[in-house]
């Protein structure tokens, strides 16, 4: 532990170029220092990077940091070594010789952050040389961590083995080593809060929980009846917002695609950005998006999440998120430099008899929900009562196992080895489903809702004291 505060102060002054630290980043890094399990809900723009990637650098060894999107990643890291820190990513796409050379100072013990997606977190090579008894492992930090918890469009299966990677760490360290998780998300409502912690196994953790609520974030939203209808609202917004920082967030990567292009044929400055494009694209329209050669950037939630660009001046859902934790994360890209900025969600009508697009997306999540779990159920009574994931070739099998740890009727011994109860019941899979629909129906009310947006994604987050006769003032409901 780092005794001497001004010298954490002084690190910081140094590196970041901050006077001081926002509330609480001071008490949690105070904690992260002390070795302390915490959970964090802190809204986007807070500096939550600031609270892990300090501790890090201040103490010998090596901090894991668990984080979904690859964007997410290579922003921080690239961030880091402008301030010449010592800070590397790995995951699937990273090149060979980064990948080499990433592995020579793990070797080296030269590293003081690692930033690892859960998969390749869990791949043998990268395994193989965090067991080392020699590598000191400080702590693992899940960035992201509401991702765990909800079914939306970042879950993976991986995920829920994530509980038994620091028993598993310790096993192979010396006696004594102790090793501290931190769980930090932008948004859990207290059912999701409950469920890191369980997964996680977090032991008595600290819990900083701050409220979503900006109050330079105006959110609003139109009911659009045709498609025609929508394109041309969303081409009069981009009109009365000249020369504004923004993003279109649209569900797929080929309903990005042909609205990048129909836009730049009409003159804007944009390009399309999912999950599909090769890293070198990427990294580039990020690029140009952070310098201003394009205004905005239409998207999938691929993008986003820790890109850090103050002057966002407003957002649009063109396909609105099927998932609120979705939403919140997605709308607090805007404003992080304390500007007035905007949130417009486009949604099309709810019966979907004239525009029938985000209905038939909407019915589409329902049901591979549903089916999910319901072929985990069946598949549940195929495998062997305990084994190895490696040794299961059925291509539902991860996805299947991750839902069985969901209803608690299996645990991992590690990361790799599973047992599942002897006997499945059934009931823990209709509250999954149950639980995860109503995740989807909170949604669904937040667009028909007629008090204030801000006060009811307050309590959908469990402040319910802040959200007690809450007006934000500024939202479409509010002004109406």
């Amino acid at each position: 532990m780092i005794q001497d505060w001004q010298q954490v102060k002084a690190t910081f002054q140094n590196n970041w170029g901050y006077s001081d630290f926002r509330p609480p980043q001071d008490q949690i890094i105070r904690s992260l220092l002390s070795g302390q399990d915490a959970l964090i809900v802190m809204p986007t723009g807070s500096g939550k990077s600031i609270c892990f990637q300090l501790p890090a650098i201040l103490q010998q060894g090596l901090t894991l940091v668990i984080s979904p999107l690859v964007a997410l990643m290579e922003n921080q890291v690239q961030e880091l070594h402008t301030k010449k820190l010592l800070a590397q990513a790995l995951h699937s796409q990273t090149p060979k010789p980064q990948r080499s050379n990433t592995f020579t100072l793990l070797e080296q013990g030269k590293l003081r952050l690692l930033y690892l997606s859960p998969e390749t977190l869990l791949s043998p090579p990268v395994w193989e040389r965090l067991v080392q008894p020699n590598l000191q492992i400080n702590g693992l930090i899940l960035d992201e961590a509401h991702c765990l918890a909800q079914w939306g469009e970042t879950f993976r299966p991986a995920y829920r083995r994530l509980g038994a990677v620091r028993p598993a760490l310790l096993r192979h360290k010396i006696k004594g080593s102790k090793m501290a998780i931190a769980a930090f998300t932008a948004t859990a409502d207290p059912y999701t809060q409950t469920v890191i912690t369980q997964t996680l196994q977090l032991k008595s953790p600290k819990k900083f929980l701050l409220s979503p609520y900006r109050n330079n974030l105006h959110l609003t939203s139109q009911t659009i009846w045709t498609p025609k209808g929508k394109r041309e609202h969303l081409q009069k917004f981009i009109q009365n917002h000249p020369q504004q920082s923004g993003l279109i967030y649209g569900r797929s990567r080929r309903d990005a695609e042909t609205l990048a292009q129909n836009l730049r044929q009409q003159g804007y400055k944009t390009a399309a950005y999912h999950g599909g494009l090769d890293a070198g694209d990427r990294r580039q329209q990020e690029k140009d998006w952070l310098t201003n050669k394009l205004q905005f950037v239409v998207c999938t939630n691929a993008f986003g999440l820790g890109i850090n660009k103050p002057d966002v001046r407003w957002i649009v859902h063109y396909q609105p998120p099927t998932l609120l934790a979705e939403y919140i994360q997605e709308v607090g890209r805007a404003g992080r430099d304390g500007q007035k900025s905007t949130a417009l969600s486009l949604v099309s009508e709810p019966t979907g008899l004239l525009n029938g697009e985000d209905k038939q997306r909407n019915d589409f999540f329902l049901r591979s929900l549903q089916n999910n779990i319901h072929q985990a159920q069946k598949l549940a009574q195929k495998i062997p009562l305990k084994g190895k994931i490696a040794e299961l070739d059925h291509p539902q099998t991860a996805l299947s196992l991750a839902i069985l740890h969901s209803t608690k009727q299996l645990i991992w011994h590690d990361p790799f080895t599973y047992e599942r109860s002897a006997t499945l019941n059934s009931k823990p899979f209709d509250l999954l489903t149950q639980q995860h629909t109503a995740q989807f129906q909170q949604m669904q009310k937040f667009w028909v809702t007629k008090n204030c947006r801000w006060q009811y994604l307050l309590l959908a987050s469990g402040f319910k004291s802040e959200a007690n006769n809450f007006r934000c003032g500024h939202c479409d409901r509010c002004k109406k």
